[in-house]
């Protein structure tokens, strides 16, 4: 019954046009598909790196100041430390089912990497989330920010140990060339610069006064739709020229790439709504389950995990996931949150 229900409520939302288009025609996923189609035409557009690295890390000194600043205002409440349990349960899970999938087609290594990529967070995913928010002005708790952050370490040491066990059970006999240990990975992966930007920038804004928020909010409010158009051509340039290396991969990878967000976002809908979380919560904590980390998990398996096929795991997460989440995936999740959200 309960599906049904759900089924209805999708059938009655596509049936008109309040959900779709007001997202498909926003500018952030409009900029997106330009992108994708200067990749189609073969155009030289191209942005400077320079650019791209500012652009990213002024999004992760906004939304984690925001998130600061909101988390300040409300306090650490107990719907708070159920987000960011949920966060982590989500982020745990995710590879002991996604790897035994993966395994046999992909590898030990490979299948750990993918599974430590989806089991991790999007954070671009998680900005085109509040952006949709703030645009139908829905609140969001400023925990759920510190539940991003979680979610991106307990997926990476799972999916690392599963296909390192793994992988030595293969072979019988322990790899020729030593490994960096799990414990170094994970710590360049938490002194990577965006997650020490992003957790500084929310106790920062978790310490500003109200006076000091006015003065900086032109910084950190205004200017953040603007940004995430530019940052979302550079993604679309990025997806459009990884086609080629997801479809090689063959089918399987193809597979989850596409179902993987519903059914994730699907798990965490039940986690929230048992949980008790607000409408708002419930749909971020979708989007950030249904995600894929393209980032920040790459970064730390090249090291913790070497071995790994990154021509892999990457497109699947920038190429495949990411557009599906974008402009299908959003619009579902925030219609099933809305229907279905203890809040609701």
């Amino acid at each position: 019954m309960q599906i049904l229900n759900m089924t209805m409520t999708l059938g009655q939302a596509a049936g008109g046009n309040s959900i779709w288009l007001p997202t498909l025609l926003s500018p952030p996923v409009l900029f997106f598909v330009l992108g994708l189609i200067a990749v189609a035409i073969r155009s030289d557009l191209a942005l400077p790196d320079s650019v791209k690295k500012a652009l990213s890390l002024y999004l992760l000194f906004s939304i984690g100041f925001k998130g600061g600043a909101m988390l300040r205002e409300s306090g650490l409440t107990s719907e708070g430390m159920a987000a960011m349990g949920i966060a982590a349960v989500l982020s745990a899970a995710t590879p002991l089912w996604l790897f035994p999938i993966l395994r046999k087609r992909l590898g030990s290594a490979t299948a750990g990497g993918v599974a430590a990529t989806y089991g991790s967070v999007s954070a671009v995913t998680f900005m085109a989330a509040v952006t949709m928010l703030r645009d139908r002005g829905v609140d969001f708790g400023g925990h759920m920010v510190a539940a991003m952050v979680i979610m991106e370490f307990p997926a990476l040491i799972i999916g690392v140990l599963l296909a390192r066990a793994l992988a030595d059970n293969e072979t019988g006999k322990a790899p020729d060339a030593p490994r960096t240990s799990l414990a170094t990975a994970m710590r360049a992966s938490a002194t990577n610069g965006p997650i020490v930007l992003l957790v500084g920038s929310m106790l920062i804004g978790a310490l500003t006064t109200d006076d000091g928020r006015q003065l900086t909010a032109p910084m950190w409010s205004e200017l953040f739709t603007g940004v995430l158009c530019f940052y979302l051509l550079d993604l679309g340039l990025i997806a459009g020229k990884g086609v080629r290396s997801v479809l090689a991969a063959g089918w399987l990878p193809v597979l989850v790439g596409v179902l993987f967000p519903p059914i994730n976002a699907m798990v965490a809908l039940g986690l929230s709504r048992s949980s008790g979380l607000t409408i708002g919560d419930t749909f971020l904590m979708m989007a950030m389950a249904a995600s894929a980390s393209y980032i920040a998990a790459p970064a730390a398996l090249r090291i913790a995990l070497p071995e790994a096929k990154a021509s892999v795991y990457v497109p699947m997460a920038l190429t495949l996931t990411f557009p599906v989440n974008i402009t299908i995936g959003l619009p579902v999740y925030w219609v099933l949150a809305q229907r279905f959200a203890m809040g609701a």
